[in-house]
């Protein structure tokens, strides 16, 4: 917001969530879908994550159902690779009948649409500007950024990765959630 020559410093959306004008972009599945068990709906979304000096950018692959982050990232660049790996790794721990994500360049990538496709999972991509449709992965941000990255005021890239590492996994193993009756994420999706 530019107000009186003073401009916030931010990334700009520019680039992360556009489509690259020659790939596909999937229509969104997932409205009025009964979401009843693990690994029937993957989401992933990528977040900027503040460095003193800096930026990386945090993707995460969340089952819908527990709440359970499958895999996630951190990279000091906001490229397709990233992406495309963290998809592989997820890929190795099970295999979802959807994933959904926004329309970004990085998720309508020939690799990664190759490698679901190959897996057989449906493509699911939210709707323009419709962040509510991927709502779970976005409350998944908020609790990451207020439970984790703003009272840590990470130095740089290497302290925030060790830092989400141990976030990462008291999320999955021993933070209870509202949503899930109290119960702990991993204990629901590995049921």
């Amino acid at each position: 917001m530019r107000q009186m020559g003073i401009e916030a410093i931010y990334p700009r959306r520019k680039g992360l969530s556009e489509p690259h004008p020659e790939h596909k972009i999937f229509p969104y599945l997932l409205a009025n879908l009964n979401i009843k068990k693990p690994n029937q709906v993957w989401g992933s979304d990528i977040t900027y994550v503040k460095v003193i000096g800096g930026w990386a950018y945090l993707i995460a692959i969340l089952d819908w159902f527990s709440r359970y982050v499958v895999s996630w990232t951190l990279a000091p660049a906001l490229e397709k690779e990233f992406v495309v790996q963290t998809y592989k790794r997820a890929l190795k721990t099970a295999t979802p009948e959807y994933s959904n994500s926004d329309q970004g360049s990085q998720y309508t990538a020939n690799e990664l649409i190759s490698l679901l496709s190959d897996e057989k999972v449906k493509i699911s991509m939210d709707g323009r500007g419709r962040c509510m449709d991927n709502i779970f992965t976005e409350r998944l941000w908020r609790t990451v950024k207020y439970e984790n990255v703003y009272p840590q005021r990470y130095e740089n890239f290497k302290e925030a990765e060790i830092g989400l590492k141990k976030y990462f996994d008291f999320y999955n193993n021993e933070r209870r959630h509202q949503s899930l009756n109290y119960k702990i994420p991993a204990e629901v999706y590995f049921k």
